[in-house]
Order: C-alpha cells, then sequence, then structure tokens
C-alpha cells in the first residue's frame, strides 16, 4: 500500500485551492449577451418550460448528471463517529471518484445531525436538486432505517455505497470464485465475520443470488449471532442461527466460505485448514484483512483468496462498482436503484473477469498472462471496459424492471458513449504507475540535496514506484531528511566529492576517458568531470550501477543533455535523439514533439522524431494518430525560398507514406484541423488520418513545440509530463528547472517503465 506521511496528506489537500472538488461553468461567459442568457432575463425562459412540465428540468439544468454524497459523519472511513464537518474530505473524495471513473458531477453534503427523522427529511427536501443520491459513512443500524425510509420518499436513484457497494463487487468475486472452486451458492456454508451495514448488505445480496439463510453464520463482536441471544436489532436477527456455535473458530470449521468485514488478524492458519475443500477466504478489512494474503495462502494449496488491497490479488474496490451503478441508472433516469439493478451490476462484473483481458490492461498491472483464474476472479480497476460492461448492465435491469423513465433503443452507440465519455489521461497515468511498481528500478536523482527532489524521491521510494540514490554531501542531505521529516533513513547517498567515492570516481574517469580521448579529453580532464553530479550519475547509468538518472531541477537543460548525448548517446542507428511531453486534457492525452531537443529539425530528425514519438506512444498501450502541423494544409502555401520549414514537413511526410505505410500520419496541417475531425473530414477527406481522433503531434520546430505544450499548461490548465527523452541508449530524463514535486514523480515514473 502507498505509504506517505501526514504531512504530505495534509499537503495534498490544502495546496492550490483547498479541497478536491470545483464547479466550473459549461456554457460561454465573455459577453453581456452571455450572462443574460445565463442569469436574468434568460433564465426565466427554462423556469417557465420546468414548471409546466417537470421532466424538462433534464433538459435545461445538470440535475440529470449530478449526484449528492451525503452523509452525517458517524461512520467514517474506519475512523468512528467523527462529525460531519470531519468527514468532509471523504465526500469530496467520493466525488473525486464519481468523476473521474464515470463522468458523474458530484455536490458533496454533510449534514451536522445524529437524528434520523432529521437527515431523513434534510435529504428528502434538498432530492429535487439531484439526479441521483449516494449515502456514505452513516453508521449501522440507523443507516438501514435511512436507506428504508428515503427509498420510499424519494423517486431517483438512491444507494447507501458502505452497504451495497461492497455488497455487489463480493458478489461478482464470490460467484467466480464458486465456479472455480467446482461448487454451488445454494449449497454451500457461508461464514461472516462483522454485522455492520456491508456485512448485512453482502448477506443480503447473496441470498438474492441463491445462497441459504440457514447455511449463514454471522458473527459480531460478543461471538456467533444465535437466535437464543437477546441483544440482537431486527437487522441481525435476520440471520440468526440455531447451530451450536459461539466462536470463529467453531464457525469456521467446514465452512466453505468465509467472509472477513470486521478487523484484521481474527482468522488464524489453523482456522483456514480447518474449512473445507477448495474453501474460499474474502477477508475485506482495511487496511488489514482478517488475516494476512501470504499467511493464508500459505495455509491452504486449494485456496482462493480476495482482499481490499491493491497489492495482492483479487481487490475488492467499490470504485468497480458505484460510479457504474449510477452512471448507468442516470442515463435511464432510473427512479429507483432496485435489485435487479444491483444483480446485474454483480453479473456484468463477474462476467467481464471471465472475457479475455485487452492488452492495455495487462500491460498496465505487468502481467503476461491475466486470465480468469483463481489470482483474478474479480475485474482490475483499471479496466476501460467497466464502464462500458457494467452501466449498460444496470440501465438494462432498470429498464426491463420498469423504473426507467428514459428509454435506450440503440445499445450500441450507447457504450460507444459511455467509452468516449472518458479521456485517458487517468488511465494514462495510473497505468504508468502500476506498471513502475511491478519492477522498480533504481533512480539516481543527481540533486539529491534539493528539498523538491528530496520530497520526490521520498513519494517514489514509499508508493513502491523507485529505490532511489541520492548525489549529494550525505550530511547536508541528511540533515535536510531530518528537518523535513521524510522517511529516507535508509536510502543510498553517494557523494561525489567524498574518499569513499574515489574508486567509483576512478572506474568513471577510465570509462569518459575511453569514450572521449579521441574528442580531446585527457584522463586527467575525465577524472576531473566526475566531480560533476551529472557526469558522475550518468556514468552509474552507463555502468550498470543504477538504472535511470532524473537532473535538471537546479542545473541548466543543456549540462545534462550535453554529457548525456557525448556518454550515453542515441540507440543504434540513429542520428538524434528528440523528446515528447504528455499533455493530459480533457479530451484525452495528447503527445507533443519535439518540444526541447531539437531547435531547427532538418528532414531526417523530423523522421526519426516522428517514428520515436510513434513507438514511445505506444508503450502507453494507445495506437499514435499523428499529425505533422503547421501554417499550411496540405500545399496551401506554395513552396519559395521563404518556406524552408514547410519544404521539410512535406518532404518527411513523402517519406513516411512511402517507406512507412502502416504509420498513420500526415500532414502538414494546421492545429485546428488536426484537433477536430470533423472540421478536417469536411475540407479534407482525403487524408489518410481519415476520421480519427489524432493523439501525437510534431512540430515543425523546437520553438513551436515548446510554446504550444507552455500555452496548454498555463491558459489550457493541463497537466503536462515530461520531457520524456526518446531515442537514449539508456534512460536520461531531463526535468525543468521550473518543475513541481508531482512532475518529478511523474518523470520518476517514466525512467522506471523505460528502464523496465
Amino acid at each position: 500500500m502507498a505509504k506517505f506521511t501526514k504531512e504530505d496528506a495534509l499537503r495534498y489537500h490544502a495546496e492550490g485551492r483547498p479541497g478536491k472538488l470545483e464547479v466550473v461553468t459549461t456554457k460561454p461567459h465573455s459577453t453581456q449577451r452571455d450572462l443574460s442568457l445565463a442569469y436574468s432575463p434568460g433564465v426565466a425562459h427554462p423556469c417557465l418550460e420546468i414548471e409546466k412540465n417537470f421532466d424538462d428540468i433534464y433538459k435545461y439544468t445538470s440535475k440529470g448528471n449530478l449526484v449528492a454524497v451525503i452523509s452525517n459523519g458517524t461512520a467514517v472511513l474506519g475512523l468512528g463517529d467523527i462529525g460531519a464537518g470531519a468527514g468532509k474530505p471523504v465526500m469530496e473524495g467520493k466525488g473525486f471518484l464519481f468523476k473521474i471513473f464515470a463522468d458523474i458531477d458530484v455536490f458533496d453534503i454533510e449534514v451536522d445531525t445524529h437524528n434520523v427523522d432529521t437527515l431523513v427529511e434534510t435529504v428528502k427536501n434538498i432530492a429535487v436538486t439531484f439526479g441521483g443520491i449516494n449515502l456514505e459513512d452513516i453508521k449501522a443500524p440507523e443507516c438501514f432505517e435511512v436507506e428504508e425510509r428515503l427509498k420510499r420518499e424519494v423517486s431517483i436513484p438512491l444507494m447507501h455505497d458502505d452497504q451495497h457497494g461492497t455488497a455487489i463487487i463480493c458478489s461478482a468475486g464470490i460467484i467466480n470464485a464458486l465456479e472455480l472452486a467446482g461448487k454451488k451458492l445454494g449449497d454451500v456454508r457461508i461464514v461472516i465475520s462483522g454485522a455492520g451495514a456491508a456485512a448485512i448488505a453482502c448477506a443480503n445480496l447473496i441470498v438474492s443470488l441463491g445462497a441459504r439463510k440457514e447455511n449463514m453464520v454471522m458473527l459480531d463482536s460478543k461471538g456467533v449471532i444465535r437466535k437464543d441471544r437477546t441483544d440482537l436489532n431486527k437487522y441481525k436477527a435476520a440471520f440468526a442461527t440455531d447451530f451450536d456455535l459461539h466462536t470463529l473458530p467453531e464457525a469456521m470449521t467446514g465452512a466453505d466460505i468465509f467472509l472477513g468485514l470486521s478487523q484484521a488478524n481474527l482468522v488464524s492458519k489453523e482456522m483456514v485448514r480447518s474449512m473445507a475443500p477448495n474453501p474460499i477466504i474474502f477477508a475485506m478489512a482495511n487496511p488489514d484483512p482478517e488475516i494476512p494474503y501470504d499467511e493464508a495462502m500459505s495455509a491452504r494449496e486449494d485456496l482462493i483468496m480476495a482482499t481490499g488491497r491493491s497489492d495482492f490479488p483479487n481487490q475488492v474496490n467499490n470504485v468497480l462498482g458505484f460510479p457504474y451503478i449510477f452512471r448507468g441508472a442516470l442515463d435511464v433516469r432510473a427512479t429507483c436503484i432496485n435489485e435487479e439493478m444491483k444483480r446485474a451490476a454483480v453479473y456484468a462484473l463477474a462476467g467481464l473477469a471471465k472475457e479475455a483481458v485487452p492488452e492495455s490492461v495487462s500491460k498496465a498491472y505487468n502481467v503476461k498472462n491475466l486470465v480468469f483464474g483463481k489470482e483474478y476472479i474479480i475485474p482490475k480497476p483499471l479496466d476501460p471496459r467497466l464502464i462500458s460492461t457494467v452501466a449498460p448492465a444496470v440501465a438494462k435491469a432498470a429498464i426491463d424492471s420498469g423504473v426507467a423513465r428514459k428509454p435506450i433503443y440503440d445499445w450500441d452507440q450507447y457504450k460507444l458513449e459511455l467509452s468516449q465519455r472518458l479521456g485517458l489521461d487517468n488511465q494514462l497515468l495510473h497505468g504508468i504507475v502500476v506498471k513502475a511498481k511491478q519492477h522498480p528500478k533504481r533512480i539516481v536523482f543527481a540533486e539529491g540535496n534539493n528539498p523538491k527532489v528530496l520530497r520526490a524521491a521520498n513519494e517514489v521510494l514509499h508508493d513502491g514506484i523507485a529505490v532511489p540514490i541520492l548525489l549529494g554531501n550525505e550530511n547536508e542531505i541528511r540533515q535536510l531528511i531530518a528537518e523535513n521529516h521524510f522517511d529516507l533513513h535508509t536510502i543510498s547517498i553517494i557523494d561525489p566529492h567524498a574518499t569513499e567515492s574515489d574508486q567509483m570516481r576512478e572506474s568513471f574517469a577510465n570509462l569518459i576517458w575511453e569514450k572521449r580521448r579521441r574528442k580531446g579529453i585527457t584522463l586527467e580532464e575525465a577524472m576531473e568531470l566526475t566531480y560533476n553530479r551529472n557526469y558522475f550519475g550518468i556514468m552509474m547509468v552507463d555502468a550498470g550501477e543504477a538504472d535511470a538518472m532524473i537532473s535538471g531541477v537546479t542545473s541548466h537543460y543543456g549540462d545534462v543533455m550535453s554529457p548525456a548525448l557525448k556518454l550515453i548517446g542515441p540507440k543504434s542507428g540513429l542520428v538524434h535523439i528528440s523528446s515528447m511531453y504528455i499533455v493530459l486534457t480533457k479530451r484525452g492525452p495528447l503527445f507533443f514533439a519535439d518540444t526541447s531537443v531539437n531547435l531547427d529539425p532538418d528532414v531526417q530528425t523530423l523522421i526519426e522524431t516522428t517514428l520515436l514519438a510513434s513507438e514511445e506512444v505506444k508503450k502507453f498501450n494507445i495506437e499514435p494518430v499523428i499529425a505533422m502541423v503547421s501554417y499550411s494544409n496540405f500545399g496551401s502555401v506554395k513552396s519559395s525560398e521563404h518556406t524552408r520549414t514547410l519544404d521539410r514537413v512535406r518532404q518527411t511526410i513523402a517519406f513516411l507514406h512511402q517507406n512507412h505505410p502502416d504509420l498513420v500520419v500526415d500532414g502538414e496541417i494546421q492545429m485546428n484541423f488536426a484537433l477536430n475531425k470533423e472540421l478536417r473530414s469536411q475540407k479534407f477527406p482525403f487524408t489518410r488520418l481519415e476520421n480519427r481522433d489524432v493523439n501525437t503531434i510534431i512540430f515543425p520546430n523546437l520553438t513551436s513545440g515548446n510554446i504550444a505544450y507552455k500555452l496548454m499548461q498555463e491558459v489550457g490548465g493541463a497537466e503536462v509530463v515530461g520531457p520524456i527523452l526518446m531515442g537514449m541508449k539508456k534512460p536520461i530524463h531531463v526535468v525543468p528547472m521550473e518543475c513541481s514535486v508531482r512532475e518529478i514523480v511523474n518523470m520518476a515514473t517514466i525512467a522506471v517503465v523505460d528502464a523496465q
């Protein structure tokens, strides 16, 4: 699990605009006419239309894509009853996930009351604002009453995710685990440790799927919930048993399934061994399961296991469910989320796990053969098919069960629209991080005494992305580590000036001299260069003492690139290296090249840049669609003595079309036509780009490329990652001097993937 300090978490939530959500406008607002249409007097017209026909509220307002995340803060994420205000960061976080996974807008609403009547009345009175309501972190048993009453009072999709989200994901995994175990749900004995909201919901849902209550044993903190107990509320009493069982070890003996929704370290190896053949354990306590994964797996070879953790197979993660369940419910304007819709989500998730896994998902998790089996019974959270699989299943169930108010006629078109709702930017970065974590590499940070570099090194170390090596004065670096409370006490620190480094410097000097002795470098000069941290770091990579290097926070670009080119150089067969930025936009990632290396590229350089960019984009599991941009469209500006840049672009395109016919690339083309496929299709239907979305831009020179990405960053609000150096024999990366800690971390992550 990712490790970070209290200060890291507080800084994340406080830096820049406080919190994690903001409201953005969706209509033009630059003129007085715009303002008059948005508010008075223009706003009166949609108001009157809604007054005449209430369903027009979906036509003229954001209600149809707006969910309320509502809590009273009485059971917040394992923190307990901390109050409505203290729970607000969690509710914002839930809204955050709704948006990035399903493009659903959210208002988080914290209601400061413990009174069930007040909470129900408050939610009922504001429900008109929303297309759906996600209840969150309300303690049991009050959460059951709140949900039951509200389902009767409001006519929009409503769900307490702590109950039903967990139940849906868990049930999907159980269905698949039972299939692998050769067992039927109606026959198996089930033990449930925990009797809170999630446990009760899991029990109810698997019963609706075919499990039998008489085969179930539920335990709370006082032991087995038996019919002779007098301290049970009606929700627990529904699962009281007649079995002569009192403790968890007794209940586990001969059980087929264990569902843990309680606390860590309740289950022993002996209990696992006492279970029936081919047992199934879902130990879902967070952050630590009822029994550690490795311990349980070592107890039984025939065990199928899931946990709530991302660092083990089969993670039960609610993000697999609630974004897509609400997406489907909203899209058909369902009046509720009923049992049919929940079961549809269960079967959709279970079925998806049995389908062939896209290469992009396998690559994201660095698994060569991700197939349905004991270690893959639940889809992965980064699977892009989730939205177009779960949401349609839920929507169809709503229609079939009669609770939908808006039919869907073209399901293929609906699935296509769902796939296009989200850009690939979040998936892109998530995928890179996941891939890096599979096999972390050693990264030299040449500027180890810089606080930003230290913070980035701390992040990549504890997130499991990389093993940092810091260059610089050890005493100075250790002091900075202590002052900033970084957990970097075991990290490797090398001072090129220290006596302890003499042997490494001598070895590196000999390597430098061998490479550059016919370029005017003497052995004495080579020895002097090894005192320079950039030279020292580059030679560590070249000699295999490290896998990649990051520099540039306090160094000019050329001070890093010059020795890198001289000592590492381009890959075999290349004359030039190049660079690329990833620009993360709302429409998905765009790849810009060249942005920082080749000032005025000739035809050969443009060819190599295009081919390098194509290969680099493929590393991110994206098929490159490449536009070579300029101020001309396909010869609209005629060749002359002033069109040298245009002529180079034209010659590059001609070469690529002839020698790389499978490459989807065309130009020269203006940027608006490159990015607007409808406009392009109207004016230039002959282009090889056809009706595709361009994702890779090749600029005619460094000036235009550098201006473009910085304009996107500062004015367009895009996050940029780079520059990614392309074509180097070994991974040497240079970050901009003005970069943030996040940019250093992103670059380190890419460097690890490069090194892999």
